[in-house]
């Protein structure tokens, strides 16, 4: 599928317009609906360390540093890198996101040190080597990969990298979850979870590819978010996970993978291969 035939047209069309609901006042109005889209939320009850994963990377790395946050949703890591001394770009397909991200770096002080526009993922406007860093959270899923992962590594500086967190898709149960609620998702996304596979088709872009396992165990604290008990049960479940997810074959069943992609290869090479 090339970037500019009618099917990527109409996934990449479908995208914005889910996101576009998922993310305006309307559905917010409708509050039976709102749950129905959104029921899936519950499993990110216990997603910290995940979250934290990337969140402290940027952190750690974005002062003085130019940031593109890819796909960037409600601009969550976009303002963490401007709290943090870093300019923030963040680019989506949906126009209500990046509005509604606009605001928020509004109300938070943070507009001088962000910018929010409207772009296609597999075919960004930037030109080469523009940043220094990138944050992709939950995006890959939605894009056609090889596209995506040569557009990240072309707007990288030569000693760039990109931090990144997607769902995994090797678990059976979770993969029937997700067949099951199709509501919650749009079609092309149910079919485009990331496998380790992908990462190895990673490395014909990045010189250096990294990864770390999240979310096995603890999926068992959701049922129990609204108790008193869950953070004491989540803490413990989550160093049972620490443990469980350095096994090779176990690990590769956890719900999400976080990984970073470092030292884009020369464009030349990329375009041999």
């Amino acid at each position: 599928m090339t970037a500019d035939s009618p099917d990527a047209d109409r996934r990449k069309r479908e995208e914005a317009e889910f996101h576009d609901r998922l993310r305006g006042a309307e559905l917010l109005e409708d509050r039976r609906e709102y749950e129905r889209l959104t029921s899936n939320r519950r499993f990110y009850s216990i997603d910290r360390g995940s979250r934290r994963f990337i969140a402290d990377w940027l952190a750690a790395r974005c002062r003085g540093k130019r940031v593109l946050d890819y796909c960037c949703g409600d601009g969550y890591y976009s303002l963490i890198a401007a709290r943090n001394g870093g300019t923030a770009v963040g680019i989506d397909l949906s126009p209500v996101s990046i509005e509604n991200c606009k605001r928020q770096a509004q109300h938070e002080g943070l507009a001088a040190h962000t910018d929010f526009l409207v772009m296609d993922a597999e075919a960004l406007t930037f030109p080469d080597e523009s940043f220094d860093l990138a944050c992709v959270s939950g995006v890959l899923h939605h894009l056609e990969l090889g596209r995506a992962y040569a557009e990240l590594a072309r707007v990288l500086k030569p000693n760039g990298a990109v931090v990144s967190l997607e769902a995994l898709g090797h678990n059976a149960l979770i993969r029937a979850y997700r067949m099951r609620t199709p509501h919650l998702r749009t079609s092309w996304e149910t079919q485009h979870i990331i496998r380790m596979q992908d990462l190895e088709l990673a490395k014909t872009y990045f010189k250096r590819v990294e990864f770390k396992f999240f979310h096995l165990a603890t999926l068992a604290a959701v049922p129990f978010r609204r108790t008193p008990v869950f953070l004491p049960l989540l803490s413990a479940l989550e160093a049972i996970d620490s443990v469980l997810l350095r096994i090779p074959g176990l690990r590769e069943q956890a719900w999400m993978i976080g990984f970073v992609l470092a030292e884009p290869l020369d464009r030349s090479v990329k375009t041999a291969d």
